[in-house]
């Protein structure tokens, strides 16, 4: 039995069992929870989303007569039936609804109301309008039947999912052969410090792909714009390094500022030795020895290290007196200034400016080096004490025995 023949038997089934009244107006659901899957398992989702839950039905995104049971009657195109909307069709015919600030504020005044608007802007929205159906529209990423909140974690645009919700098709080779674009984003960006922190910690603060690339206005940014992307969170060091010398030298090179040194996808954890000389150092990928970037990599990264070696002296330093039950509480709290100072040596390197980053790590190093002398001084008067309590107890013991002779010859005579 072909398809059309089996939907108006079962229609004409669901006819003798319902009737048409005001009361059930959405044959939609009636009928397609009758036909079994995946008929009965779409309009049970939908009547469950957030938009069912919120009285939206079939007929508001399909068109047709939903009071009707008649097949020809309920999907007829004089009914305003559309059927399954073309990829072309998606982003306006959410946006029917989405873009209307009138209609969204029945709903949440706060809801914006400018994805469609933005969705034009993007490298997806400009394809579509080109032709190109195999780009993303608002059901690649959101569904389309049984659309869950954006802060459900069950949903595919939830922060801790983009990332997978991407590479469904950013991560397809065949997929995207076509586009001449690399497939291992998603690889690296599980491997990257923002990676780790947001898919194994689940800190929903650290950025998924939409954070630096947009959602709705997703377009890749520009070699100019990507320091302004990762300046958005990292504000300290996009201000140092628009005022630094590497700036405009960067912007000479057409080199990409944060980028050049960080990677993208594939954000490394900074580490020390990032800075410096050393093998791992990324200044010596443009500098060699002898000329001043040498030398101003090094003395930045003499600096960490002093100041660094320092809060680690401290930090045992407490912790040894803290073992001999003396109080630290004062020193533990100076040692969050050391901490801080060390921080803000470490954010101070992308000035490029070594007095800079000399002067923070004197003021860190004066009271790291205050902290090293107290512990020390709190760790003699434990010996002191201990001491004076030895020789105290020698004393009493000695003036017991002599008591105790005394005693005894007392009792003799």
């Amino acid at each position: 039995m072909k398809k059309p023949l089996l939907i108006i038997v079962l229609m004409m089934a669901a006819g003798a069992l319902m009737a048409q009244t005001p009361d059930n107006p959405n044959t939609c659901y009636d009928c397609h929870t009758m036909m079994g899957s995946p008929y009965d398992s779409i309009a049970v989702a939908q009547s469950k989303d957030v938009h069912g839950k919120q009285g939206i039905q079939c007929v508001d995104c399909h068109g047709g007569d939903p009071t009707s049971m008649e097949y020809e009657v309920a999907m007829s195109p004089d009914a305003g039936f559309k059927g399954v909307p073309s990829p072309a069709d998606i982003p306006e015919l959410c946006g029917s609804c989405h873009a209307d600030p009138d209609f969204m504020k029945t709903y949440d005044p706060a809801f914006p109301t400018d994805q469609l608007s933005k969705y034009r802007t993007s490298q997806h929205g400009q394809l579509l309008v080109q032709g190109d159906e195999k780009v993303a529209e608002c059901a690649s990423c959101h569904g389309a039947h049984g659309i869950l909140p954006v802060d459900d974690p069950r949903a595919p645009v939830y922060a801790t999912n983009v990332p997978a919700t991407c590479n469904q098709c950013h991560g397809d080779k065949e997929y995207m052969a076509e586009y001449d674009i690399p497939t291992d984003q998603f690889e690296l960006f599980k491997k990257s410090v923002h990676g780790k922190a947001l898919l194994q910690d689940k800190d929903t603060g650290a950025p998924a792909c939409n954070d630096c690339h947009g959602n709705h206005g997703a377009t890749p940014p520009g070699v100019t714009s990507i320091s302004r992307v990762c300046g958005t969170c990292h504000v300290n060091n996009f201000t140092l390094f628009q005022e630094s010398v590497h700036k405009e030298i960067f912007d000479q090179m057409d080199l990409p500022e944060c980028e050049t040194c960080h990677g993208n996808h594939d954000v490394e954890h900074p580490t020390d030795a990032m800075i410096g000389t050393g093998d791992q150092s990324k200044c010596m990928m443009c500098h060699a020895e002898g000329d001043t970037g040498y030398k101003v990599a090094a003395s930045m990264s003499a600096s960490i290290d002093s100041l660094s070696s320092v809060y680690d002296s401290a930090q045992v330093m407490i912790h040894r007196a803290e073992q001999k039950d003396m109080n630290v509480e004062d020193l533990q709290f100076s040692l969050r200034e050391v901490r801080q100072k060390l921080i803000l040596t470490r954010t101070t390197i992308h000035s490029f400016d070594p007095e800079k980053v000399e002067n923070i790590e004197q003021e860190g190093l004066s009271v790291g080096q205050k902290i090293i002398r107290s512990a020390r001084d709190l760790i003699h008067e434990y010996y002191y004490r201990r001491r004076g309590l030895g020789a105290f107890t020698l004393i009493i013991t000695l003036l017991v025995v002599v008591l105790f002779f005394k005693i005894r010859q007392i009792e003799k005579e």
